[in-house]
C-alpha cells in the first residue's frame, strides 16, 4: 500500500478510470453480439437496427482511449462486411 498522499490518490484515480472503461467495453461486447445473434438469425431490419447501435459504441469507445482508433475501423468494416453479406 502507498504512503504518499499522491500515490494514494493515483490509485483511486486509477480504480475509478479502470471501472469507467470496463463499463463502456461491456457496453460495447453487448451491442457487437446483438449485431451478431441478429446476423446469424438472418433477421436483416434487426441486423441493421443493431449494426448502428454497434458503431456508435465502436466510436464512442475509440473516442474516450478505451480501444485504439485502428481497432474501431477494423471492427466497424467487419460488421459492415457481415451486413453487405446478408443482402
Amino acid at each position: 500500500m502507498a504512503n504518499i498522499k499522491s500515490a494514494k490518490k493515483r490509485i483511486r484515480v486509477s480504480e475509478k478510470k479502470t471501472l469507467v472503461n470496463k463499463i463502456v467495453k461491456s457496453a460495447l461486447k453487448t451491442a457487437i453480439k446483438k449485431f451478431e445473434v441478429a446476423v446469424a438469425a438472418s433477421n436483416a431490419d434487426e441486423a441493421k437496427v443493431s449494426f448502428t447501435g454497434a458503431v456508435k459504441a465502436l466510436d464512442m469507445a475509440a473516442s474516450k482511449g478505451v480501444i485504439h482508433k485502428n481497432m474501431a475501423a477494423r471492427k466497424k468494416s467487419r460488421l459492415a462486411a457481415k451486413l453487405n453479406a446478408m443482402a
